[in-house]
């Protein structure tokens, strides 16, 4: 089996010593710096282009339960911004999570709004949130991953019509603030939904299935479920551990890791290697703005001379 592990290196893996697994894999393999998120290295790697943003938006919703037809789309994550000393961030969990009759409300107030200006805000069936317009939209968004931990002002929504967007975006704080769920979600100790975060725009790739050689996808986000759509690859939840994936018939696999509970994944990814259950390990690990490749076969883990480094040697 040939397999492509796609990861976000949180601060607990990022941090990781020279001795664990992960450090283990990254010195026998054959390691790729590149200046790219995650999701835009997946788009690239399922045949996508950047026009000027990767079209997530659209292909998530075309497999959320959303009719996609000839729109452009973005994905409005709802988010909440966090007051620093002299500029606002993004608060860490992107989107926020949000009880769906909260969601449902938040959004019929936002469409109330917009509809007027032909922008429709959706809800799929993963509870993502949509915005749906007929025209095509001249500016450059941000992925979160890119934001992360850092001012918003350079970030936001950038091209001919980004004033616009802007002004959009100040609505819709303007909206929300107060809004009676979010009343409700403060009063739970829950953070406000002051804001959306736009990304992903662009309208459904017009040649489908996307390229790609993946017999099976496994991993359990809407990421996912629509790339193996568009590529006509079956798609399974994310198995609890690795046994089960390398128990697939498959021969071409892709496997998204979880955010959590993930060091034994790379522990047992290192035995298979090694027993030479899998014949060749790709790794995409994401960290903000860039992400690692890494390409390991069964022999790499023989050569003894490339000595361990802790991750974090690797990000900078």
């Amino acid at each position: 089996m040939e397999l492509t592990v796609d990861c976000v290196l949180t601060p607990e893996l990022s941090n990781l010593p020279f001795n664990s697994a992960l450090a283990q894999l990254l010195s026998k393999g054959l390691v790729s710096h590149i200046e790219a998120p995650l999701e835009a290295l997946i788009c690239e790697q399922f045949g996508q282009q950047s026009r000027p943003d990767f079209p997530i938006a659209a292909i998530c919703a075309g497999a959320d339960g959303l009719e996609v037809d000839d729109a452009y789309w973005l994905r409005a994550d709802p988010v909440h911004l966090v007051l620093q000393r002299d500029c606002f961030s993004l608060h860490e969990a992107v989107p926020l999570p949000i009880d769906a009759a909260h969601a449902k409300t938040m959004v019929a107030s936002l469409n109330q709004h917009f509809n007027q200006d032909g922008l429709m805000f959706l809800i799929g069936n993963s509870g993502a949130w949509y915005l749906r317009t007929d025209k095509n939209l001249d500016i450059k968004t941000s992925l979160p991953s890119v934001v992360a931990g850092k001012n918003i002002h350079q970030f936001m929504p950038q091209g001919l019509a980004a004033s616009k967007w802007l002004a959009v975006l100040n609505e819709v704080q303007m909206l929300l603030f107060e809004h009676p769920a979010n009343v409700a979600r403060e009063s739970l100790g829950q953070p406000a939904v002051n804001s959306i975060w736009l990304s992903g725009g662009g309208k459904m790739p017009q040649t489908l299935p996307l390229s790609s050689k993946v017999d099976l996808v496994l991993g359990d986000s809407i990421f996912y479920q629509a790339l193996a759509k568009c590529t006509g690859a079956p798609c399974q939840e994310l198995p609890i551990n690795l046994s089960n994936v390398l128990n697939q018939q498959a021969q071409q696999v892709r496997l998204q890791l979880p955010n959590t509970n993930t060091l034994a994944w790379f522990e047992h990814l290192l035995i298979a290697l090694k027993t030479k259950k899998i014949t060749q390990l790709t790794m995409n690990l994401g960290f903000y703005e860039k992400s690692l490749m890494i390409t390991i076969k069964p022999i790499d883990t023989y050569k003894f001379w490339r000595g361990n480094k802790p991750v974090m040697d690797y990000l900078q």
